[in-house]
């Protein structure tokens, strides 16, 4: 295999947009993937099967809960949780196979096997054999290569995974039954999304979080709204906490922590999942030999503006580089690589780049949070808008949570926006492109919303947050 244009090592978010970008732009592209299916991470074992059970577990939750408020009688709720997780797999493998269909008909080659770097111009292809694959070596000649090989979960030193008490999120999208008790090391948004799905199913669930708060890069106010609504969930949290010590055993995770005073307490729980983070996956990649230079503290990938490495011709995006490890992040810079590959302007808005972590309430967010604001020393104004006062929030007995609006105040540019309620996620679609645009609190206000309509609760808290910025 000889004389393409740009072949792309990783065939997650990041990896298989870049791919089909690049086609459609007339580049021959080959992609090398070693997993059996595509999509990475994000599709196979992170963000999709995860927001399978999270939906799943919502609707179990409020069938037991939530429903008889609204006069619909179910009975005794029960749970099929072989079923729930087979449905989860029929999602992931649909998703993955349109991953599939998307390069095939992009004319982008897919190239099974464990990739690595072979000079400024090549790829050697070690595969493994199995379905789909052939046993053998490959090298792959190419004028650009693009590395998008994601991430992979930090194990803990003290307490390594052994995938069956201690784990990680991938085998806590599958346990075989509910635990009992769970344990979670890390107050982020991976351990928060998983741990309200077992406590939705039954576990009694306790966060482990070394750190003051949960959801520290939350803003300050939504993250601690967020935890008063777990904790109601029936999910406890220990804060300035750590885990010392994990033993496993046949019966469970014996674990060994200790506060901020140096008191140690010990707990019993039937699984520990351990989500701490995750580090840029590249273990085999051969970047030292290549000479491309990685960040000695940090392991991230070092690229310039346009997501070139150290090696001219070799490009890194998502995971391995600067940044939230978000899988949208990803294939913007997956775009914006093979665009000035190509010879056009691509770029990202690193300032309109939007999070979410899915628990319920969700928690959305894009630009600045009020610390990082006065951080910075600049005048603010700060409008909140409650959904208890929002009438289709109240209909829809949603009524948890408010939208917050931060505003530059001279000029009433949007700074940053914060939601922490129903329908975040795609409530915040509209302050993304405001954030984008460079619109003003004012502006937002006046844009004409929907009645009834959880987005007018955006439209409130602009209004309140315009009254003190620029002209408002």
């Amino acid at each position: 295999m000889a004389g393409f244009d740009l072949v792309v090592i990783g065939a997650g978010p990041g990896g298989y947009v870049a791919a089909a970008r690049a086609a459609q732009l007339g580049m021959k592209v080959a992609c090398v993937e070693r997993e059996e299916r595509l999509g990475g991470v994000c599709l196979r074992v992170g963000c999709i099967p995860s927001k399978a059970l999270l939906d799943s577990s919502e609707l179990y939750a409020a069938a037991g809960e939530r429903l008889a408020e609204h006069g619909v009688g179910v009975g005794k709720v029960r749970l099929d949780l072989k079923t729930m997780l087979a449905r989860k797999d029929r999602v992931v493998a649909d998703l993955t196979g349109a991953v599939q269909t998307l390069l095939e008909r992009a004319g982008v080659e897919i190239v099974r096997g464990n990739a690595r770097l072979a000079g400024p111009n090549g790829v050697a292809v070690e595969s493994a054999g199995g379905k789909g694959r052939s046993k053998g070596a490959a090298t792959l000649e190419a004028k650009a290569v693009l590395l998008a090989t994601g991430s992979e979960p930090v194990d803990v030193r003290a307490f390594p995974a052994d995938g069956k008490r201690i784990v990680t999120s991938t085998e806590a999208l599958a346990f075989d039954a509910v635990p009992k008790r769970l344990g979670i090391v890390g107050g982020g948004y991976i351990g928060l999304e998983l741990g309200s799905v077992w406590a939705r199913l039954g576990s009694e669930v306790t966060v482990i979080e070394a750190l003051p708060r949960i959801a520290s890069t939350a803003d300050g106010q939504v993250g601690r709204a967020l935890e008063r609504s777990l904790k109601k969930q029936g999910l406890s949290f220990r804060v300035k906490t750590r885990v010392v010590e994990a033993k496993a055993s046949a019966r469970g995770v014996k674990a060994v922590v200790e506060g901020e005073e140096g008191k140690q307490e010990s707990f019993f729980f039937d699984r520990l999942l351990v989500a701490v983070g995750r580090r840029p996956l590249t273990r085999g990649l051969g970047l030292e030999e290549a000479g491309v230079r990685v960040d000695d503290k940090t392991g991230r990938v070092r690229v310039d503006a346009a997501y070139r490495t150290s090696v001219p011709t070799v490009y890194a995006v998502g995971d391995l580089v600067d940044g939230p490890m978000l899988a949208h992040k990803a294939s913007a810079e997956g775009i914006a690589a093979v665009e000035g590959l190509a010879g056009l302007p691509g770029e990202v808005s690193y300032d309109a780049v939007p999070s979410v972590i899915y628990t319920h309430p969700e928690v959305a967010s894009v630009g600045l949070t009020e610390e990082q604001v006065k951080a910075r020393g600049v005048a603010y104004c700060s409008g909140v808008y409650p959904f208890g006062g929002n009438g289709r929030a109240r209909c829809a007995g949603e009524a948890e949570g408010f939208v917050k609006v931060l505003a530059h105040q001279a000029s009433g540019r949007l700074l940053g926006v914060h939601i922490v309620g129903p329908r975040a996620s795609d409530l915040l679609a509209e302050a993304v492109l405001a954030v984008e645009l460079g619109a003003s609190a004012q502006a937002l206000a006046r844009t004409v919303h929907a009645h009834p309509t959880f987005g007018e609760a955006l439209m409130e808290a602009a209004g309140v947050a315009a009254r003190c910025a620029g002209d408002g």
